[in-house]
């Protein structure tokens, strides 16, 4: 049949995953990192996920497309509800993660951290630890999923953190102002595999343009249970 459906414009998608999230049916996932109309017949046509997209990368099209499936929507949505919170976050679902006892430590790990305060959105702009530095902007939940996070990733760096899902507003201008005011070497963004934090990477990438300057950077995504899954 003929009906209004959305249209999701892959080039504009930053892959923040605010569509997949706000999709009460369930119609969109997010898949490489973009998100994808993955069921047609879960798509109602009214358009919920369209306000939720910061790039205005979803729009209305009328075309042929498979009737709205109110049973299998209602169907999937009690299967996934079954040990998710409320509100129903991809990022949010319960799980327990089985580790083997690890091997006594002969002494404690020392701290990594060279630099106060840490929070994106209370470090100064200007602080003299950001001549020279090599930037580590991280999801907050990463140093906690990721067990070497010190090591691997603080060390030789100065570390900013935040939660783009808690905190309130944008860390867009706030980095802008860091890497245009400072001598920043390179900038390392650590995130997690939820989508949610598509917003704290998206969040850099913008500063890094509206800078003005070329400064190397990558990307570290972290798994849930502790694992790096891709780094580019």
């Amino acid at each position: 049949m003929i009906r209004k459906i959305i249209k999701i414009d892959e080039e504009k998608c930053n892959g923040c995953g605010a569509c997949a999230a706000a999709c009460h049916e369930g119609a969109i996932e997010m898949v490489n990192g973009k998100a994808k109309l993955t069921r047609e017949d879960y798509c109602d046509g009214l358009g919920d996920c369209l306000p939720a997209c910061p790039t205005q990368a979803i729009t209305f099209e009328e075309r042929e497309a498979p009737s709205y499936n109110e049973a299998a929507v209602l169907a999937s949505k009690a299967k996934a509800a079954q040990g998710k919170l409320p509100c129903g976050c991809p990022g949010t679902q319960s799980k327990t993660i089985q580790r083997e006892c690890p091997a006594p430590i002969a002494q404690e790990a020392p701290s990594q951290l060279t630099q106060w305060p840490v929070q994106i959105k209370l470090v100064p702009i200007n602080a003299p630890y950001f001549d020279g530095a090599n930037l580590l902007v991280a999801a907050d939940c990463s140093a906690y999923a990721y067990g070497n996070f010190h090591n691997d990733f603080i060390r030789k760096h100065i570390t900013l953190i935040g939660c783009p899902k808690l905190d309130e507003g944008d860390y867009f201008e706030k980095l802008t102002a860091i890497l245009a005011g400072n001598n920043i070497k390179s900038v390392t963004v650590v995130r997690m595999e939820v989508p949610c934090c598509g917003g704290i990477e998206n969040a850099v990438k913008k500063a890094l343009q509206a800078s003005g300057k070329f400064i190397p950077w990558r990307v570290v995504t972290i798994s849930t249970d502790g694992r790096i899954l891709d780094e580019i």
